[in-house]
């Protein structure tokens, strides 16, 4: 049954966290703006000082930006979790209405059980989160932009800040060898998660690491998120998944890739809830009848049936079915299995020299997400129900989600997610608990989450180039067509008719003119371009993508993420500093993601 909840209520889940705790500040993180390099602790005696404050480098391109203290579990900003995104003003000057909000916020679908569609007509956040806390969205950086030239910026974002020329991962480098000022339990060594992805990916998209074995992770082309996520709006990014290493393995628990494929299509199929068509194989081979005609033999198709209540159920293959038949592995339509990993880079923008645009090699930031607990459906329900009752009693109550900066923060559907970011010296350093806890507002608190994940449900179906297991540095976004939603529309082709530039805050004025003319009507010639190419839309002009790198350039030379991590060139006007609790959007029509 779904939950339907009053505004007030469901925003307090959409945007908070689910886990109550005290916000006494043991320390405090300093977030140092200034440039150079300061001298901090590593907290040993090797070659690969971090404290040394001469060029920080071990000779090896392994540099170290300032090294603050990151370890704190504070927050300055008591709603990191609530982005700037949401204090827009939906609603122009000439009196236009725009809802950019449907697309997180919306009608779930089942086992998400929070459904937010209430949130598009009101600002009902928690008591304490009705003043942006987002400064840098209201500062100009036109004069520190102008001092970066086009030619700085690109030879910038071309660089590789996250492996050496001779393979080897600089964070996994760092974090194997860490500095006293990343190390918040002061043990000597690293408690959460080493970047293990190399991005040498082959023509299935499975990841190999240096001496040619299989990382288990798999990149996989997607539809960007509708928004910000798009890189007209400042930023390319990635997706890998990695399944437990059970699922790779044969019954006899030896590495099969071609058993690892299969498993990975049937959780494909049960996150879609819909057949996933495979490369042919032997379902003898695997004693499951994968197409559910009854007989084993060849097969191209992964049945989707699912239906508990009827006992209808599906399994995985090879030693996942063992530990599924005994009990060990849970399996749910909607649900990942538990110990999925997912890793996702988020990065700057390249010109190439025919002035197209695409993804560049330098990350803004890695960031990484792992199930490390089974949730079922009542237990998603439980959580939600949970949540409403505290907000509604307790509403000044302050709240923290469990976790730290060094192993990661968790929610309570069972996920912890970590992240690791640009420092001043162009490498990626861990973030802090403040900066991690920003990214907890998207995973599990929005109606358009599936099992906390957005990307994998957007996967480019089988048909597509690589039948979608690409990463974009091999192919881009031209060619693909955009994506149906169930009425029929075009997915990005409706955004814009929702919300004309393309973004949230409605100041992408090189969308709107390519897609609408002066008196605000379509160009039907745009549209009918970006039916059959989302690039049109979603992929920004060399002159805009050279801006939005310097801008973002800025924030990182300031190490100032805690106050925004957009990259913003002048101030947002259309983004209200101060709402009132349950203040009026102006958005009238609720509207659905799907």
């Amino acid at each position: 049954m779904k939950i339907r909840i009053l505004s007030l209520l469901i925003v307090a889940i959409s945007l908070g966290g689910c886990f109550t705790g005290s916000d006494d500040d043991k320390s405090d993180v300093t977030n140092n703006s200034e440039q150079g390099n300061q001298g901090g602790d590593s907290g040993n005696g090797s070659g690969n000082n971090p404290g040394n404050s001469d060029g920080n480098s071990d000779g090896n391109e392994i540099f170290y930006g300032t090294l603050s203290d990151i370890t704190a579990d504070h927050k300055d900003n008591q709603v990191p979790y609530i982005p700037p995104q949401c204090y827009t003003d939906p609603v122009s000057d000439n009196g236009d209405i725009h809802n950019p909000c449907y697309a997180c916020h919306n009608d779930s679908k089942d086992p998400n059980y929070l459904d937010d569609f209430d949130v598009q007509l009101a600002y009902s956040f928690p008591e304490g989160g009705t003043t942006t806390n987002w400064s840098n969205i209201y500062k100009d950086r036109t004069s520190e932009i102008e001092k970066i030239s086009d030619e700085t910026i690109l030879d910038y974002v071309r660089q590789d800040n996250y492996k050496t020329s001779d393979g080897r991962i600089i964070l996994a480098e760092k974090l194997k060898n860490l500095p006293s000022v990343w190390d918040r339990d002061k043990n000597g060594s690293w408690g959460g998660y080493i970047p293990d992805v190399y991005f040498d990916f082959d023509g299935d998209g499975f990841d190999r690491s240096p001496d040619g074995s299989y990382t288990g992770w798999r990149v996989f082309a997607y539809a960007p998120f509708l928004g910000t996520f798009m890189p007209t709006n400042g930023s390319t990014d990635d997706v890998m998944i990695r399944l437990p290493e059970t699922f790779r393995e044969t019954a006899d628990g030896e590495f099969d890739l071609e058993t690892y494929k299969v498993n990975m299509a049937i959780v494909e199929a049960m996150m879609k809830k819909k057949d996933i068509t495979i490369d042919e194989v032997d379902e003898n081979r695997y004693g499951v009848d994968l197409d559910r005609n009854g007989i084993l033999g060849n097969t191209t198709t992964i049945k989707y049936e699912w239906a508990p209540l009827n006992n209808v159920f599906m399994s995985y293959v090879g030693y996942a079915k063992t530990l599924f038949d005994a009990g060990e592995i849970k399996m749910a339509a909607g649900l990942f299995p538990v110990n999925t990993e997912f890793a996702h880079t988020v990065r700057y923008i390249d010109v190439d020299g025919d002035g197209n645009t695409k993804m560049a090699a330098r990350m803004k930031e890695f960031r990484y997400g792992k199930k490390t607990a089974w949730r079922n459906y009542n237990d998603l329900m439980v959580i939600v129900n949970k949540e409403i009752k505290e907000r509604h009693d307790f509403p000044a109550r302050k709240k923290q989600l469990s976790g730290n900066m060094e192993v990661g923060i968790y929610v309570p559907q069972g996920w912890k997610y970590q992240g690791f970011i640009e420092d001043d010296a162009g490498q990626l350093r861990p973030q802090t608990y403040e900066e991690t806890y920003f990214c907890a507002g998207c995973h599990g608190y929005i109606g358009a989450d599936n099992d906390t994940i957005v990307s994998f449900n957007r996967k480019l179906e089988h048909g597509a180039y690589r039948n979608g297991w690409y990463h974009w540095l091999e192919k881009g976004l031209s060619g693909i067509a955009d994506r149906k939603r169930e009425d029929g529309h075009g997915e990005y082709a409706y955004y814009l008719e929702q919300n004309p530039t393309g973004n949230e805050y409605r100041d992408n004025e090189e969308v709107l003119n390519k897609f609408f003319d002066a008196e605000g009507d379509k160009k039907e010639a745009a549209f009918a371009a970006l039916e059959n190419d989302i690039s049109y839309l979603l992929m920004p002009s060399a002159q805009r993508a050279l801006l939005l790198d310097k801008a973002y350039k800025v924030v990182v030379d300031e190490q100032s993420f805690d106050e925004g991590r957009e990259a913003i060139v002048k101030p947002l006007d259309n983004v209200h500093k101060e709402v009132e609790v349950d203040q009026p959007t102006g958005i009238k029509e609720v509207l659905s993601y799907y």
